[in-house]
C-alpha cells in the first residue's frame, strides 16, 4: 500500500488498528464509498483524495479493485471473480429485518458493490457512443434491473414485462443474505424505469448507427432495444445494402421478442365459456370418468360386484365464439412510437385467432390502412413512418367505413391525444360509441406503463363512460381477450 493510502486507510479506519481504535470505522469506510459515487456522478472530474481513500477501503475488505475501474463492465468483474455474481442479485433490494446489531462489515461490502453498478448505468458520460459500449451499457443494465429484484430488460420495458421476480431467474427478492442497510431504491422502481429507457434512447442517439450498421460485425453486437428499433425505423428510408439488412435483422430478432412475451400474455387471460350446444366429440381423451359412473350407478350388481354402463358421457371441449371485427387505430406520432411497436404486435397476435377480423390504421396528418400486413407486425413496421404531427380525423375517416356490424365490432385508438382537431374527433368517437361497437381509448400501452393523455380527452371519454386505459399492456390485453372470446 502507498504512503497516500496508507494515509487515507488510517483517517477512515480501513485498516485492522484503526477498526479497532475507531468504534464506528465500517460506518466511515461506507460514507467513503458513498461519497465517491456521488462526486463521479456529479462531477466529471475526479478526485484524487477519494479514489485513493476508495481503493484503500475496496482492497482491505477483499474486494478486487476492478470494481473502482470506470472501464470495467459488472460482466467483465463477474467473469473473473464469479463469486461475486450472486451478491449483485437483489443487492438494492430490501434486506430481511434480523435480531441483533448491524453487520457493518457486510454493509461496506454492499456499498462497494452497489457503486459500481449504480456508476456504470448512471454516469454515462458523453460523445460518441460505439456498439460495442452500447452493448456493455445495456450489459450493467440489466446487472441493475437484476439488483433491484426485477428480470433484466423488465424497467426498460423494451422485452419483457413480468412482474417482480420473486422466484426463477437466479433473482432473490430478498437481497443476498449478507446483511445490514444498503441503497434501497425498490421504492424507485416506476420512476427508475423511464429513467434507464431515456439514458439507453440517449446512448442509442449519440451513436453512429449508420456507420454500425454498415459493418456486420459491429451490428451483430448491437443489442435490440426499443431506443434502437425507434431510431432504425426513423432512419429505414437513408439505409441500403448491409446496413439495411443489418437494421431489418435486428428489427425482426426484437419483434419476435416481444410477440412472445404478448403472445404468453394473450394466452393466459380469459377465454370464451364452453359451447354445450355443440355435442362433445366421442374420443377417450374426453371421456368423463366420473359422471358415466355416477349416472351408471342404478346398474350396479352387488351380487356380481360390477357396474353395467349403458352410457358414456363425454366433456364439452369447444368454447363459444363468434365472429368479431377489431379495428385498432394507432398514433405513429414520435411520442408514441413504444405504442406503435406493441399494438402492431399486438394485433398481429389477435390477427391470428380463429374468427377475429383485425384491421390495422397508423396515422399522424395523413392515415395508412396496414390490414394487408396486420399479420406480420415486421412488415408492418417497415411500412410505418414515424413522427409528424396528429390529426385523428383522418384515421377516423377510414375506421367509421369498417364498421359494418357496431355490435360486433371492437375499435380501439392509441394515442396521447393532442390532437388538432380535438372536438370534431371526439364527436365521431362519440358517435362511434354510441352505435353500439365497443370503443377502447388508450393512452399508452407500452411494457413500462408510461405515458401521457390529453386531459381534455380523458374527462370527456369518463363522461362517456369509455375511461381512458393507461398502464401496463396487460390491461388492454385484458380488456380485448374479454371482448373477443
Amino acid at each position: 500500500m502507498t504512503h497516500q493510502n496508507a494515509e487515507h486507510s488510517s483517517r477512515f479506519g480501513t485498516g485492522s488498528e484503526a477498526g479497532a481504535d475507531v468504534p464506528d470505522a465500517n460506518d466511515n469506510r461506507r460514507q467513503v464509498l458513498y461519497w465517491r459515487l456521488l462526486a463521479r456522478l456529479f462531477d466529471h472530474e475526479e478526485q484524487p483524495a477519494l479514489e485513493s481513500a476508495s481503493l484503500a477501503v475496496v482492497e482491505d475488505i477483499g474486494l478486487p479493485s476492478a470494481l473502482l475501474d470506470p472501464g470495467a463492465s459488472v460482466d467483465s468483474v463477474v467473469q473473473r471473480h464469479p463469486e461475486l455474481a450472486p451478491e449483485f442479485d437483489g443487492l438494492m433490494t430490501p434486506a430481511p429485518e434480523e435480531d441483533g446489531d448491524r453487520d457493518r462489515a457486510a454493509e461496506v461490502r454492499r456499498a462497494a458493490l452497489a457503486s459500481k453498478v449504480l456508476l456504470n448505468v448512471f454516469a454515462s458520460g458523453s460523445g460518441t457512443v460505439t456498439a460495442e459500449q452500447l452493448a456493455r451499457w445495456q450489459s450493467d443494465a440489466e446487472w441493475f434491473e437484476r439488483a433491484l429484484g426485477c428480470r433484466p430488460g423488465e424497467l426498460r420495458g423494451g422485452r419483457g414485462s413480468a412482474g417482480r421476480a420473486g422466484a426463477g431467474g437466479g433473482v432473490s427478492p430478498t437481497g443476498t443474505g449478507v446483511g445490514g442497510p444498503a441503497p434501497d431504491l425498490s421504492r424507485l422502481i416506476p420512476a427508475i424505469g423511464p429513467e434507464l429507457g431515456s439514458i439507453e434512447a440517449g446512448l442509442v442517439k449519440r451513436m453512429h448507427l449508420r456507420e454500425v450498421l454498415a459493418d456486420p460485425a459491429l451490428a451483430a453486437r448491437l443489442t435490440p432495444s426499443m431506443s434502437l428499433i425507434e431510431q432504425l425505423l426513423r432512419d429505414k428510408d437513408n439505409l441500403s445494402g448491409v446496413a439495411l439488412a443489418n437494421a431489418k435483422a435486428l428489427i425482426r430478432r426484437y419483434v419476435d421478442e416481444v410477440t412472445e412475451v404478448l403472445r404468453t400474455q394473450v394466452e393466459k387471460s380469459t377465454v370464451g365459456e364452453l359451447d354445450r350446444s355443440v355435442p362433445p366429440k366421442r374420443v377417450f381423451r374426453n371421456l368423463d370418468i366420473d359422471r358415466t359412473i355416477w349416472k351408471n350407478l342404478t346398474n350396479w350388481s352387488p351380487e356380481e360386484e360390477r357396474l353395467y354402463v349403458d352410457r358414456l358421457y363425454y366433456r364439452h371441449t369447444s368454447r363459444r365464439t363468434t365472429p368479431q371485427r377489431l379495428i385498432v387505430v394507432v398514433d405513429q406520432s414520435g411520442s408514441m412510437v413504444d405504442s406503435m411497436v406493441n399494438c402492431t404486435i399486438l394485433a398481429s397476435i389477435f390477427a391470428g385467432l380463429p374468427k377475429v377480423d383485425v384491421h390495422l390504421i397508423a396515422y399522424d396528418t395523413q392515415a395508412l390502412d396496414l390490414t394487408p400486413w396486420a399479420h406480420d407486425p415486421f412488415e408492418t413496421l417497415l411500412r410505418t413512418k414515424l413522427g409528424g404531427g396528429t390529426d385523428g380525423t383522418v384515421a377516423m375517416a377510414l375506421a367509421q367505413p369498417k364498421i359494418a356490424e357496431p355490435r360486433n365490432t371492437v375499435v380501439v385508438w392509441i394515442s396521447d391525444f393532442y390532437e388538432w382537431r380535438h372536438q370534431e374527433l371526439f364527436d365521431s368517437m362519440a358517435a362511434v360509441h354510441r352505435s353500439g361497437a365497443k370503443f377502447i381509448p388508450v393512452g399508452s400501452v407500452t411494457s413500462s406503463g408510461r405515458g401521457s393523455v390529453n386531459p381534455w380527452f380523458r374527462e370527456r371519454f369518463k363522461d362517456l363512460g369509455a375511461p381512458v386505459i393507461s398502464g401496463h399492456i396487460k390491461k388492454l390485453v385484458h380488456e380485448l381477450k374479454t371482448f373477443l372470446t
